[in-house]
């Protein structure tokens, strides 16, 4: 009876690096099973293009700018230990009129429920770049389901900087816990992850001596590698010995290149980087350091938080090598975009045409632990707020979860003030589903690549590491962090309708509330995002559950 346990972890950890692609089109089954991404075997929430080759991180789902996709997600969950409903979120993807394929639960749809299954179908017109896919239900995308979403451009504007970009300089990063998260939402205080697992495998303290993932490069050969951070929690500090890293692209933007040796990531963030192969073939370590806050996993002893680089012709052994002595770390304000630098609006704080203070706040009482914006806990609704619009209500007010919806006119600059309020757990990363931004034009050619594009993003004009704003080429991305109790300030244009979620990207912290909705242009809602009829079953299949499935 004891060699069960072994066959079984030998079986889950080879599985760990197989690379399952999707083009554009396929299924998602979702499923409960047992896996030791990093020896220590339990259960999860994984994925797979069928029940056998469910895995996590899931498929890596590609397709080209201006493509369908065309998902569907079928919900064969049994465990009653996690989450058995479920949503799937097309992380940093417009949705421009299939706001209702967007993914988070009580926003945008009611979940799928188990022995069901729901058809995604949205078109990626004029995006671009790294994004991924994960649940949007509770915290369930910590046990285990996610995964990389790829959207290649054909006339990439960084093509001459590389050579090879495929589904083997993927890079994923995530903090990976022991207890699933329905148990760990029972234990006082904040979850510490137990390992960093790179592209699915990694190694805890005091584990066994699993695998650990490998990146295979060649010699003389430039690659394209796509840097996600599917965290819960946990940002990582990122770097590989002995090489540079040439950032070309943050969130699904191109930025002017930047080189430095080390980068620090945010949950739900992304970068493409050129890597150049030009070091002694040999084995090389990939790097990702967690913070004492949130991990148990600290340091690179027995090759934690690690991976390998291993070049064409090198020994299969683990690397010995060191990091720079010589820190270069990314500054976001580096970065700026490659087309169409500035931010909408004129150039000084307020200068938009409606501005909107959100305050972050955190309580503790005999109620219980909650998140708050403007005073105010996210508790999701039995209605999503989507249904809600299209069933009549007009008035952001009108809206439930009350204080949790704010309106949102057409047409119009918005500047958000996000205040950190010293609130504990920061960095707080804060992702804003469905943005778009305007763009100064300088010439007709420019006008008509506008008008036939649909943009995506937001400007960070002010970090919270800046002591003042930039409004002339500011990073633009779709993740920023806010921390301690200085500002981050933001800018998008309203042109795309419907309820979008802005909120917290640490799961946790977004379960205990850390959101708001944005519920722009309320009036065009139904005629910009006709629903499928699929959708519309969603609702009263949940709601047919018994209670204690839901």
């Amino acid at each position: 009876m004891m060699l069960l346990p072994l066959i079984l972890l030998t079986v889950h950890l080879s599985s760990a690096y197989a690379v399952e692609v999707i083009k554009n089109r396929g299924s998602l089954h979702v499923v409960n099973k047992k896996l030791a991404p990093d020896g220590f075997l339990r259960d999860t929430v994984a994925a797979g293009s069928n029940p056998l080759s469910a895995n996590t991180p899931g498929p890596i789902i590609r397709g080209n700018k201006g493509d369908h996709f065309s998902i569907n997600v079928i919900d064969e969950l049994a465990d009653s230990t996690m989450s058995r409903d479920t949503s799937i979120h097309w992380h940093g993807l417009l949705q421009h009129g299939t706001n209702w394929a967007d993914g988070p639960s009580g926003v945008n749809q009611c979940p799928i429920v188990p022995g069901h299954s729901f058809s995604y179908n949205f078109q990626v017109s004029d995006q671009a770049g790294t994004f991924w896919w994960h649940s949007h239900f509770r915290t369930q995308y910590c046990d285990g389901l996610r995964g990389p979403l790829i959207v290649y451009d054909p006339h990439d504007p960084h093509a001459h900087l590389y050579d090879v970009d495929n589904e083997n300089t993927v890079i994923t990063l995530a903090d990976w816990f022991h207890i699933s998260t329905k148990v760990l939402s029972t234990i006082p205080g904040a979850p510490l992850s137990n390992s960093t697992l790179i592209n699915g495998a990694g190694r805890y303290p005091g584990g066994p001596n699993v695998p650990l993932s490998v990146v295979n490069v060649e010699h003389g050969k430039r690659y394209r590698m796509r840097l996600i951070s599917m965290s819960c929690d946990s940002n990582f500090l990122f770097s590989i010995d002995g090489h540079d890293m040439t950032i070309i692209e943050a969130d699904g933007v191109s930025t002017k290149p930047v080189t430095v040796n080390s980068l620090r990531i945010f949950a739900a963030q992304r970068y493409s980087f050129v890597l150049n192969a030009n070091q002694a073939i040999g084995n090389y370590r990939i790097r990702a350091q967690p913070p004492a806050a949130t991990s148990l996993s600290l340091g690179f002893d027995g090759e934690i938080n690690s991976a390998i680089l291993r070049y064409k012709g090198a020994p299969k052994k683990e690397p010995t090598t060191n990091p720079a002595s010589n820190m270069v770390l990314l500054n976001d304000a580096q970065l700026a975009p490659l087309e169409n630098p500035g931010a909408p609006g004129k150039p000084f704080p307020g200068g938009a045409d409606m501005v909107l203070n959100l305050t972050l706040g955190f309580r503790a009482d005999a109620n219980g632990v909650a998140f708050l914006m403007n005073g105010t806990q996210f508790v999701p609704p039995n209605v999503p707020v989507l249904l809600q619009i299209l069933s009549g209500a007009q008035k952001a007010q009108d809206l439930l979860p009350a204080g949790s919806v704010y309106g949102l006119p057409l047409n119009k600059t918005i500047e958000i003030n996000l205040f950190g309020n010293g609130t504990p757990g920061g960095p707080h990363p804060f992702h804003l589903h469905g943005v778009g931004f305007s763009i100064v034009m300088s010439s007709f050619f420019a006008l008509l690549n506008f008008l036939f594009s649909e943009q995506h993003a937001f400007d960070v004009v002010k970090s919270f590491d800046m002591s003042q704003p930039n409004y002339v080429n500011p990073v633009r991305r779709d993740v920023t962090p806010v921390n301690g109790t200085e500002i981050t300030t933001i800018r998008f244009d309203t042109n795309n309708p419907g309820p979008w979620f802005l909120h917290c990207h640490i799961d946790f912290h977004l379960d205990l509330g850390l959101a708001v909705v944005l519920a722009e242009d309320i009036p065009d809602v139904k005629s910009v995002n006709p629903v499928p009829q699929e959708w519309s079953k969603l609702c009263p299949i949940f709601d047919a559950q018994n209670p204690d499935q839901q």
